[in-house]
């Protein structure tokens, strides 16, 4: 009898633990039967306990992936050994809504996933334990953390000024696009140009004005670029752009139409209207560039030769350029 009674406390603590704690348990049998739904379940699904008892886990909650879970499951009911998966592999099995105040701007509960084999006593595996475990918390971290470093990398790669890329990471890919070039034999071309007669503007005008010419030919370029393009910032009042899959010629349409835009554009700072041209050197990688320096390079001696004939003009790389 005191067995009995001892027993019987033992299953009442043991149901008052199933459900009280703070993870989710729902047991189902091999048809996915649910015959356990614990407290938790029963707090973040809306659906009580006996409401749920006896239905089909997949015809109660359709959100759930009813292929991928019985594949789950199968190994768990075949090999009698557990079974997880984690939020970064799956982000829920149950799609609750996320209360936590802490990570209230989560749409729903991150959950971290076991699945066990319950087995009888005669060895065989019948049923199935699905434990959730909410894991807003350190996904939600997790994530802010991983978006931090995305916009860390994104500030230590650009430009303050311009916004667009710095001098470095530039270079950085000048020298994968060579890479590329050397490797496929590309078609691609480098741009290098900058403001004609910039230290006028700046001992004109003030730096603040050199700063807003800078600005607003860094957003000229911006509209003019595809998106494969490259372009940077490379110093001062000097830019660099990268033109993948495009000859000289093409290169030539690009620079032109910046060029003309530039030349069109005005400037007002502190109610003074400031117009400034641009020059611009092109070089289609080539054999007698073997490496990126001499690549980029060829596309400063055109800059110069510009710079040295008149200025506000778009010139290709030749050999024989003085």
């Amino acid at each position: 009898m005191n067995d009995s009674v001892s027993d019987f406390k033992e299953f009442h603590w043991l149901m008052d633990m199933i459900q009280t704690i703070d993870i989710g348990l729902v047991v189902v049998d091999s048809n996915f039967q649910v015959k356990v739904w614990n407290g938790f379940m029963e707090s973040h699904s809306g659906m009580t306990s006996h409401q749920v008892k006896d239905t089909n886990l997949f015809e109660s909650f359709g959100e759930i992936p009813e292929d991928w879970l019985r594949h789950k499951a199968s190994s768990v009911f075949l090999l009698k050994c557990r079974s997880f998966m984690t939020w970064e592999q799956r982000p829920y099995l149950f799609r609750f809504k996320n209360y936590r105040p802490i990570t209230g701007t989560e749409e729903f509960m991150y959950q971290n996933i076991t699945i066990s084999p319950l087995i009888s006593t005669n060895g065989e595996v019948n049923h199935i334990a699905i434990m959730i475990y909410d894991v807003t918390d350190i996904a939600s971290n997790k994530k802010a953390l991983e978006l931090a470093n995305q916009e860390l990398e994104v500030l230590s790669r650009t430009d303050r000024l311009t916004q667009l890329n710095n001098r470095g990471f530039w270079e950085e890919c000048l020298v994968q696009e060579f890479s590329r070039h050397q490797r496929y034999d590309t078609v691609t071309s480098v741009v290098m140009f900058d403001i004609d007669h910039f230290k006028r503007v700046n001992d004109t005008y003030g730096h603040q004005a050199g700063d807003e010419v800078i600005r607003q030919v860094s957003q000229a370029l911006r509209d003019n670029l595809r998106a494969t393009d490259i372009a940077g910032r490379y110093g001062g009042e000097e830019f660099g752009v990268i033109l993948p899959d495009t000859n000289a010629d093409s290169a030539v349409v690009f620079c032109e139409r910046l060029r003309k835009q530039i030349e069109a554009m005005e400037v007002v700072h502190d109610g003074e209207a400031i117009r400034f041209t641009v020059s611009l050197g092109i070089s289609q990688a080539n054999p007698s560039a073997t490496d990126y320096k001499g690549w980029l390079e060829q596309s400063d001696q055109a800059l110069y030769y510009c710079k040295e004939n008149g200025r506000n003009q778009t010139r290709i790389f030749e050999e024989e350029l003085p």
